[in-house]
């Protein structure tokens, strides 16, 4: 198949798994076509299967903001038209699946092509920006309009059929994680710069927006370190960097805590952890909770969205309802303390990743592939 993938680029979830998608169907044959307005984080190793169409937007004066959504959308009508696309897959509703719409309108009335357009759902484009009623209509519409929605959890499933009026039924694909990647050993020098005595080390890593409430995890960490010789890694960056790093500092435990920023290799930085943190007030689903669990890394999260669904309280990590520090603390100690206790958590961990990894999950997008084709002839 000839497969176009319209995405963020960045390194949130949907740009991630978009990404890992692509790379995994020109690992299997499918001519793959990135669309977006500059390269994939994650888009590193060659592939003679795998293109990349940048998004070019041109600026005028008379625009105060560059009409992104129309210049994707002739992208799209042009690798369409000099690459054969069989059908286009969209990350993220805004603005993708209207661009998409507005392309296969202009296909099918200038060149009678019939595109057919997949539409995948990751999280806050329903439950953030697509609930701004200044875009509901235009969400609403242009998933309506797509020939298959999917969602990356039962949660964001229920949260989209609640929040909009979409009449066409969701599949529910979820996130993945390619375990081999992240199942790797640790880089002993690596965790001895971090933890030069043997220190437990715990993680967070995010977009550091207000939602994913990384003050919490200072606060966690700074209970957790009364008992625990640890060190904390905050990955990422955003918003909310300026007030944790404050925050560190007026608890007294900023020679403790590590701000490293966004790192592409995340699976160098997860592997030579012991505990991931993940305090958000809502998450979709929670890639980095899976990906730290592929690197054999226990979880300690809010119960929040579809987060449920990939940490098992008690087996893979814990727990708790968002805010309750005291008790998530609590939690991370009866973990960190105790090796076995550690080293039992770290394999059920690993082994429930596993039932997401990549290869069993590639394979329902290419079923939905296939079925979309057959009912578009």
């Amino acid at each position: 198949m000839r497969i176009g993938i319209v995405l963020y680029p960045t390194f949130g979830g949907s740009g991630v798994l978009a990404t890992e998608l692509g790379m995994a169907l020109a690992n299997q044959g499918h001519q793959v076509h990135f669309i977006t307005y500059r390269q994939p984080v994650r888009l590193s190793a060659f592939n003679a299967n795998i293109f990349y169409h940048e998004v070019r937007i041109t600026t005028y004066p008379l625009f105060e903001y560059p009409p992104y959504e129309s210049a994707l959308a002739s992208t799209i009508v042009d690798v369409v038209l000099n690459q054969k696309l069989d059908l286009l897959h969209v990350h993220y509703a805004i603005p993708h699946a209207l661009s998409a719409y507005i392309a296969r309108q202009i296909l099918e009335k200038n060149d009678g092509i019939r595109l057919p357009v997949i539409t995948t759902l990751h999280g806050t484009d329903i439950t953030l920006v697509g609930k701004d009623k200044t875009y509901e209509p235009v969400v609403t519409f242009s998933i309506n309009e797509s020939d298959a929605i999917t969602a990356v959890s039962d949660n964001l499933k229920e949260e989209t059929y609640k929040s909009f009026h979409v009449k066409k039924d969701i599949e529910v694909i979820h996130n993945f994680v390619d375990v081999s990647r992240f199942s790797k050993k640790p880089i002993d020098a690596f965790r001895k710069a971090v933890a030069p005595n043997g220190e437990r080390i715990l993680i967070h890593a995010s977009n550091f927006r207000k939602l994913k409430r990384v003050d919490d995890v200072i606060r966690i960490f700074a209970k957790v370190l009364k008992q625990v010789p640890s060190k904390l890694m905050m990955v990422g960056d955003g918003p909310e960097r300026h007030m944790a790093e404050e925050l560190s500092r007026e608890l007294d435990i900023c020679n403790h805590v590590r701000f490293v920023g966004k790192q592409e290799q995340m699976e160098d930085v997860m592997v030579i952890s012991d505990l991931f943190l993940l305090t958000s007030e809502y998450e979709s689903f929670g890639l980095s909770a899976l990906e730290a669990m592929a690197a054999s890394v226990p979880v300690l999260s809010s119960n929040a969205g579809g987060i449920p669904e990939i940490n098992v309280h008690g087996v893979t990590g814990y727990m708790a309802p968002v805010g309750h520090i005291d008790e998530m603390a609590e939690y991370a100690i009866s973990m960190l303390k105790d090796d076995d206790t550690l080293a039992r958590f770290k394999k059920q961990a690993y082994e429930h990743a596993c039932k997401f990894d990549i290869q069993q999950i590639v394979p329902k997008y290419e079923a939905l592939y296939e079925s979309v084709l057959s009912k578009a002839k």
